[in-house]
């Protein structure tokens, strides 16, 4: 089955056809880092890492541009504030960002310009602009001419008429329209600035992402992303200012772009101050249930953030471990194990082509992370239906078929970048003997229906972290 993808440009879902045969160049919108990441900032990074992940899984050789954009008015405004050089703050958030996306196990990108590192590229991009009429100098400003371009609008759907100038559209009496958006500013006392034809300055915001996508992908590069909110008017102005320089060649072939994280159904957003860092987030939660949130939803939907919704994740995400844990468990004990075994076995068996199948058909269809977790969840609830079942056999034949479970399982969900199998941790050999001895005697306080030690026994293993499970195997304990 083709892949699919939902483009912003034409609002309808299109067969991924690539610039070349087995490539895909892929340019997503990256931080501004001025302050810690929000989770909003976390959903755009996991869903075009997962986008990513699946197109390498797909068997693509994948190109994966991501930007800082390293100098900007709220980088500047932010220094000043902490009466610290403007570039110390980009350099400590840069460093932030990998730490806390590195935990949230976000595969590193091909590159990451910054907007500093490619101010000649910048720059000669809107010389182009100027040279072909599509910008106008004032002053050491210069101005992109929106209705030079015929086509502006069409990614946001807007009727450039009816559009007003909004966030992140400098307004400006030296420019001939409001919607018109600055290429280069002029220097300011005290802010940062490089040599220009139009003298000392910097880049306006969104003509870096131009310069940086087509010197690192080139014209007609396969997928541009970023969240809802880069819309209008970064990508438009994107569009314009690249087509405009380009001539007649495309820009970008397809617009994806994520959904908002929500709280009571609002933008979370720092300029809205209902935000919540990544950092506080994961001083509650582990990372991999983060991930899972993150992951939970298709990436073009809204995603409402709550503490209720976490702890749903939490459980989830635990089952779904609990049921990787139990494949493991049953593999290991049966491991000298022969003979007969059930149908139930053969059934599970035939069942691993067709749950692949399902988990790429949902793919497939604009990356619906949505339903290809049901596909590891029902692998799960299968597998151990077998496992408790009572004519279950740890035979040749089940083992084969609950290994192949459990390696398919943990292959699907490394798709979707979940780790499934808790981090190792050193421990003593005397710890699976001590575990064996609790169990017995919480074993024998059951028996003689003394339930009060039995669930003291459970409830302080578990107040340190250790979880017992009864199965009609037995009791096994685990770590949370």
């Amino acid at each position: 089955m083709t892949i699919h993808l939902y483009n912003t440009l034409s609002r309808q879902a299109e067969p991924l056809i690539t610039r070349e045969e087995g490539k895909v160049s892929m340019y997503v919108c990256g931080v501004t880092p001025y302050d810690y990441p929000h989770l909003g900032n976390a959903r755009a990074v996991v869903a075009f890492d997962i986008i990513r992940r699946y197109l390498e899984y797909s068997g693509y050789q994948v190109m994966y541009v991501q930007n800082f954009t390293d100098v900007d008015d709220k980088i500047i405004n932010r220094s000043n504030e902490m009466g610290v050089p403007w570039y110390t703050l980009p350099e400590r958030f840069i460093k932030v960002y990998f730490e806390e996306m590195d935990s949230l196990n976000v595969k590193r990108a091909s590159v990451y310009p910054k907007a500093t590192e490619n101010i000649p590229e910048i720059i000669s991009l809107v010389q182009a602009l100027v040279e072909k009429g599509y910008a106008y100098e004032i002053d050491g400003d210069v101005y992109y001419d929106v209705r030079k371009f015929a086509p502006y609008g069409e990614l946001s759907n807007r009727d450039i008429d009816e559009m007003r100038s909004g966030a992140r559209v400098e307004v400006s009496e030296q420019k001939r329209d409001p919607l018109d958006f600055a290429l280069w500013k002029s220097a300011k006392p005290g802010e940062p600035s490089w040599g220009s034809p139009w003298g000392p300055g910097r880049p306006g915001w969104h003509i870096e992402c131009s310069a940086m996508s087509l010197k690192y992908l080139g014209a007609g590069f396969d997928i541009h992303g970023g969240g809802q909110d880069l819309i209008f008017p970064h990508h438009e102005n994107e569009i314009a200012q690249s087509e405009g320089a380009l001539g007649n060649d495309m820009f970008a072939r397809y617009w994806l772009h994520n959904g908002f994280v929500t709280i009571n159904k609002e933008k979370m957003s720092k300029s809205l101050g209902n935000f919540f860092t990544v950092r506080e987030i994961l001083e509650q939660y582990a990372p991999e249930v983060v991930r899972y949130f993150l992951t939970s939803a298709h990436y073009r939907s809204p995603l409402d953030f709550s503490t209720e919704a976490l702890d749903h994740a939490k459980a989830a995400y635990e089952r779904l471990r609990l049921g990787v844990f139990n494949l493991a468990r049953v593999l290991t004990a049966g491991e000298e194990s022969a003979d007969d075994w059930p149908e139930q076995s053969a059934d599970l068996l035939r069942s691993l082509e067709a749950a692949e199948a399902d988990f790429r058909s949902a793919m497939d269809d604009d990356f619906n992370t949505a339903k290809a977790v049901v596909v590891l969840f029902d692998l799960t609830a299968e597998a151990n239906k077998l496992i408790n079942s009572k004519q279950f056999t740890p035979d040749a034949t089940a083992l084969k078929a609950l290994s192949d479970t459990r390696a398919l399982i943990l292959r699907l969900a490394d798709i979707l970048g979940v780790h499934l199998i808790p981090e190792e941790r050193a421990e003593s050999a005397l710890v699976p003997q001590m575990m064996e001895l609790l169990i017995a005697l919480r074993t024998q306080a059951r028996q003689r229906k003394d339930y009060a030690q039995s669930d003291a026994i459970r409830d302080h293993l578990r107040d340190i972290g250790i979880i017992l499970e009864d199965t009609p195997q037995g009791t096994v304990w685990r770590k949370t």
